[in-house]
Order: structure tokens, then C-alpha cells, then sequence
């Protein structure tokens, strides 16, 4: 028969090695790691059950992971725009990142999203220079926010670190 307590610490141990899994996954967008940390928040919840700590730090946690998963779209646009891209291209560059995240995993969104924004801009302003500096700018907006998504992913897994310790 298993210690319950032995049992408990050993599922932290598997939920924190996935949701460290789960951060190495915003260093190389492959896979989405901001839910692969919320899962095992969740589960851990499910088993030990929530009190109102544990909750507000649940909250918390999902709302980073709901944000985080947002400022992709975001933040790549703002750079784009920031550079004269319209509104079109980057629209079109959304949707061309989604189709290729389907299409081409797992690089395939980012490379339509910058092909689509980049064709866009060809078209509507007949310019190399300004849509190759609108397309690096969205190309940039990519970078910081694989910065900002690893930021929430540790702040994810030191709420839950709180909770594991104090809730």
C-alpha cells in the first residue's frame, strides 16, 4: 500500500516535470506549453481539491494562460502596424499563421503568417524595402512575445509552486 503522502509528492513531481515540459515547449513553439502548464494545475486541483487560495491562485493561473495564448497575435501585429503594415495584411497574416499551424506544424504558422503579411503589403504598396521592414517588425513582435509567453510560464509554475506549498 502506498503512504497517501508519498503518492501526493510523487504526482508533484510528475506534474512539475510536465509543466517544465511545458516551458521548454515557449522556447521552441511546438508545442503549446502555456496549457501544458495549466493541465497538471488543474489535475492537481482535482485531486487535492481547491480552497479559496488554491483558487484565486487557479484563477490567476488561467488567466496567464488565456493572455499568454493571446499575445502572439497581439504583440506581432503591434510591431507590424507599429512599421505601416495595414490592417489587411496583418488580418491576413492571422489567418494564414492558423491555417499553417494546421497545415505545417510546427513551424508552418509563423512562416505563412510572414509570407501572408509580407504578400499583403507587395501588393498594396508596390515597396520591397517597406514590406520586407513591415514583415521583420511582425517577425520581431514574434520574438518578444516567445519572451513574454516564457515569463508567464514561470510565473504559472511559481503560483502553482505556492500553491503546493501554502494553500
Amino acid at each position: 500500500m502506498i503512504n497517501p503522502e508519498t503518492g501526493l509528492a510523487g504526482l508533484r513531481i510528475i506534474l512539475l516535470a510536465i509543466m517544465l515540459f511545458g516551458l521548454l515547449g515557449l522556447i521552441i513553439p511546438v508545442l503549446p506549453g502555456l496549457v501544458i502548464i495549466w493541465v497538471p494545475a488543474l489535475v492537481y486541483g482535482l485531486v487535492t481539491g481547491f480552497n479559496w487560495t488554491s483558487g484565486l491562485l487557479f484563477a490567476a493561473m488561467t488567466v496567464l494562460m488565456v493572455v499568454g495564448n493571446l499575445v502572439d497575435n497581439v504583440v506581432m501585429g503591434a510591431k507590424a502596424k507599429e512599421q505601416g503594415a495595414s490592417w489587411l495584411a496583418i488580418g491576413v497574416a492571422l489567418a494564414a499563421g492558423i491555417l499553417g499551424s494546421i497545415v505545417f506544424p510546427p513551424f508552418g504558422g509563423l512562416i505563412a503568417a510572414l509570407i501572408g503579411l509580407f504578400a499583403v503589403e507587395m501588393l498594396r504598396l508596390k515597396d520591397l524595402q517597406r514590406a520586407l521592414k513591415s514583415t521583420r517588425s511582425m517577425a520581431i513582435g514574434c520574438g518578444w512575445a516567445a519572451v513574454i509567453r516564457f515569463g508567464m510560464g514561470i510565473v504559472m509554475i511559481l503560483l502553482w509552486g505556492a500553491w503546493v506549498l501554502w494553500a
